[in-house]
């Protein structure tokens, strides 16, 4: 089959055009993805959120986390590492004596822990931690 050299510049211009959306769309990570859907692509401008993780786990199986953030609505817990980051979601209600929860969490390796806090007055609060795994976790 003989191509024109019409055809052959379509051709690369498209694959150059698909390259370029390609490696665009690329660029959000399973992470960002996830924050932008639970923010609804807000900006996190708030404080009030405490994450409490440790700095080195010796058991990436069993990671203890917890988060605290008065007056939130609803907090979201990633980590960013694992093959599938989303951890939890907590959802709180008007009768909710506090607004925290505290769980153990599975790591893949030393990754970063992320909570995003939707606050009752409509802002997000962030906060982050780096756990250091030194044995076990999702991957081995």
């Amino acid at each position: 089959m003989s191509f024109s050299r019409r055809h052959t510049l379509a051709i690369m211009a498209g694959s150059g055009l698909s390259v370029m959306l390609g490696g665009r769309m690329a660029l959000a990570t399973p992470t960002e993805e996830l924050i932008a859907n639970f923010t609804g692509g807000a900006e996190i401008t708030g404080e009030g959120l405490t994450l409490t993780a440790p700095e080195i786990a010796e058991n990436g199986n069993t990671v203890p986390v917890e988060v605290d953030a008065p007056g939130a609505e609803s907090i979201i817990l990633l980590a960013t590492g694992n093959p599938n980051p989303d951890v939890g979601v907590f959802h709180f209600g008007p009768l909710a004596g506090a607004q925290m929860a505290s769980t153990r969490i599975r790591l893949a390796g030393t990754q970063e822990v992320v909570a995003i806090a939707k606050m009752s007055d409509g802002s997000f609060a962030r906060a982050a931690q780096e756990v250091k795994v030194t044995i076990g976790g999702c991957g081995g």
